[in-house]
């Protein structure tokens, strides 16, 4: 039977009607920003003035679609979350390229993209020169691309039912559903996210960081992102800002199920998660190893070798990006070490970046029982995951990703050197 190809086109109208609706209410908040510190409102008002008519057009023309009785089809939700992701990248661009810090178009994008996405690379060379207002919107890019823009708008969508659920599996790459209704798991990860961000601002707040800095840096923290609206990253704040900063990189790098199942008191089920044990192992380990490398190679302070380490090396493993040392000060093997660290990646289903422990995981269960099946030819032995057997498809999937992952990387780094980079 031949399947239709087709996508459903009122749909995708309505849904990314919607997703540019909540970018323009986000676009709004700069605005109360910019007055605040007394800045111009341009930048802001300009982006608005071209999100806001997209996303009303759109809306007007899907109003007769009857909603409730559509089901969201596979390849309908793979269309939405790529385009969703290209028009936020593209609309995100606007307030850098209409402010007047001469951003060409080319950088503007480049800052958008690097913000949603999390990615955390640059372009600006002196951050600091920015308007604040301008420095709260790349941070609040950050926060949105953290958690997806596809969860939120969940919330608005619970006519969807069932098949917005897709949307959110195709996003969020969360593997055990908190609960079978999507308005419902989106709103509790959103809580989980919105907590998460709450609590660094305080704590920040706490060692006199400034309330604009303590929501920048939270924002970037919580989604694993590493924008700082500081030219020396984390650098110049003091240890308890950074052992704060580091606590709350873990928190993020966590599954958000695992963050869900510890609210309701069920610690025994929670660290019972073979991906959360392995991935506190592994920081424990490696951070242990680079520690002792700085205080008995570098003969750093114990503290400061401690600190710097897992600093280091935490913001790397999940992919934030933050700094209070140049690693490549260090001894060879440490910044080897670390450049390794950045494969292993956080948790699934957390905002952290990598390969994700879970599937490192994985493919170490599928080596041992290569191992057990060379010993034992006859016998029918499963790949075991949190107590639950994984089929075949399941496991060529995780070696699927592990490979294009490695590939793109390959690609991109081959690219890059032919561009003039240097290697390292």
């Amino acid at each position: 039977m031949k399947r239709s190809l087709s996508l459903n086109i009122g749909l995708i109208k309505m849904i990314t009607g919607r997703i540019l609706s909540m970018l323009s209410i986000c676009l709004l908040s700069c605005v109360f920003i910019a007055i605040y510190f007394k800045e111009s409102i341009t930048p802001f008002f300009y982006s608005i003035a071209i999100c806001l008519p997209i996303a009303a057009i759109l809306l007007y023309i899907s109003r007769k679609n009857k909603i409730k009785q559509v089901r969201l089809k596979i390849k309908d939700s793979f269309f939405i979350v790529s385009m969703s992701w290209i028009l936020i990248g593209i609309i995100g661009a606007l307030p850098y390229l209409f402010s007047h810090n001469n951003i060409s178009l080319t950088d503007s994008l480049f800052e958008s993209i690097s913000g949603f996405t999390t990615t955390g690379s640059s372009i600006l060379t002196d951050i600091e020169a920015l308007p604040k207002s301008l420095l709260f919107w790349r941070s609040l890019t950050h926060w949105i691309g953290g958690i997806g823009i596809i969860v939120l708008v969940l919330m608005v969508l619970p006519e969807m039912q069932l098949g917005g659920y897709k949307i959110f599996n195709r996003e969020s790459s969360l593997q055990e559903r908190i609960t079978p209704k999507a308005k419902s798991a989106g709103f509790r990860v959103f809580l989980i996210y919105l907590g998460l961000t709450i609590a660094e601002i305080i704590f920040l707040l706490f060692g006199k960081m400034s309330l604009f800095d303590s929501v920048c840096h939270s924002f970037a923290t919580v989604a694993t992102g590493g924008f700082s609206p500081k030219n020396t990253s984390i650098t110049d704040y003091s240890p308890y800002i950074q052992y704060v900063i580091m606590v709350f990189m873990i928190l993020a790098g966590t599954n958000f199920t695992v963050h869900y199942i510890l609210l309701h008191g069920k610690f025994k089920k929670a660290f019972k998660n073979e991906e959360l044990k392995l991935y506190l192992l592994i920081i424990l380990i490696l951070g242990g190893i680079v520690t002792a490398g700085l205080y008995l190679k570098a003969h750093l302070p114990f503290e400061q070798a401690f600190r710097e380490a897992y600093f280091q090396l935490i913001s790397i493993i999940t992919c934030t990006g933050f700094a209070t040392a140049d690693y490549l000060q260090w001894p060879q093997y440490l910044w080897i070490l670390i450049f390794f660290a950045m494969f292993i990646g956080g948790s699934t289903g957390s905002t952290a970046g990598g390969i994700k422990v879970s599937r490192h995981l994985i493919i170490l269960k599928n080596i041992n029982r290569r191992f057990k099946q060379m010993l034992y030819p006859k016998a029918i032995i499963m790949v075991r995951y949190n107590n639950k057997s994984l089929g075949e498809n399941e496991n060529s999937k995780v070696m699927t990703f592990v490979s294009l992952y490695f590939i793109v990387f390959t690609i991109s780094t081959v690219l890059l050197v032919f561009t003039g980079m240097d290697i390292q």
